[in-house]
């Protein structure tokens, strides 16, 4: 077990939750790139975004997603 960490228990508590935030934010970035990818052309077209556009985006990795976006 890493000393450091026995010795200011707080950091283990901040790097757990840090982490399971971003697994969380991961999660819903996953979540609305799949419900972007089964929208219907005429929802697309309301929102402006091509079909093309569409699966691009859902076709994305999780990790690969704009910094305003995990903030």
């Amino acid at each position: 077990m890493n000393n450091a960490l026995i010795s200011r228990p707080g950091v283990a508590a901040y790097r757990f939750g840090h982490g399971f935030a971003r697994l969380l934010r991961m999660a819903e970035i996953h979540r609305q790139r799949r419900a972007l990818a089964a929208l219907d052309q005429h929802a697309l077209d309301d929102i402006g975004v091509t079909r093309t556009q569409a699966q691009a985006e859902a076709r994305r990795p999780v990790w690969d997603a704009p910094e305003t976006w995990c903030s």
